[in-house]
């Protein structure tokens, strides 16, 4: 919740405006204390119309973390979460939940031995600058485009953290019906440990820019909330008890 707070609190987040720039140094930060290597990845992005209000082009960022010595042209997993938000949203749940859970997930495993080494990424601009698949999920449509072939055989799943702290069931999507390998995986590490789950089919996240390019992927959150892309979207939205649920999913799945 601190982290919620913290990146709520800085107004929006829009992916090329200073205010997003604040929150990936600070996020950063985090990620560098925590012992990881952090590389920050540049991507263009143009000017459109994100949920009703014009936005510029520019450059926005992905930040990217992994322990040294990383290869990643062996089996690893990766764990994503968007930084951005719609430019009249502070995203207390939309997405500085994904993004909480994501830094937790990576300071609780930072100095333990995981199932696969992992990369935890927290993408820029997955928020829409216009209507269809090419005008959203800009950062992790970016980061798929630049992986050699060796890179994506070695990928052994991926989980987006989209709007994850509302409910109290978590909800586990497939990008389709016919790919629920990496979602039938989650549901079973939070079974493991106690944590009930829904099974949903949901392509509005970073993990459909995975999929789409024959990539196993997951998303976890899509709870539906009245504050959706409004001012409104602030920390009392989100439920700390629902935040800890979907951090005990995470890490079970992490192994």
């Amino acid at each position: 919740m601190a982290t919620v707070r913290h990146l709520a609190g800085l107004g929006p987040r829009e992916a090329t405006s200073a205010t997003y720039l604040q929150a990936l140094a600070w996020l950063e930060q985090r990620f560098v204390a925590a012992g990881y290597e952090v590389r920050r990845q540049p991507l263009q992005v143009p000017a459109g119309n994100s949920w009703g209000v014009q936005v510029r082009a520019g450059t926005t960022w992905n930040l990217i973390a992994t322990r040294p010595g990383f290869d990643p042209g062996k089996p690893h997993q990766v764990v994503g979460a968007h930084l951005d938000t719609v430019p009249q949203a502070p995203g207390a749940e939309d997405n500085a939940s994904g993004i909480s859970v994501l830094l937790q997930a990576a300071q609780l495993t930072a100095s333990r031995p995981l199932r696969l080494p992992t990369v935890f990424i927290a993408f820029g601009a997955e928020e829409p600058r216009g209507d269809g698949d090419n005008r959203h999920h800009y950062g992790s449509r970016a980061y798929v485009a630049t992986l050699p072939a060796a890179h994506r055989r070695a990928m052994r799943g991926m989980v987006s953290l989209d709007r994850v702290g509302v409910g109290d069931v978590v909800p586990v999507c497939s990008a389709t019906d016919t790919q629920p390998t990496t979602r039938n995986a989650v549901r079973a590490a939070a079974a493991r440990v106690g944590v009930p789950t829904r099974a949903c089919v949901n392509r509005s996240s970073d993990h459909w820019s995975f999929v789409r390019a024959g990539l196993p992927g997951a998303r976890i959150g899509s709870t539906p909330y009245a504050a959706y892309h409004s001012a409104r979207d602030l920390p009392n939205v989100v439920n700390p008890a629902q935040l800890d649920r979907v951090g005990k999913v995470v890490v079970s799945w992490l192994g």
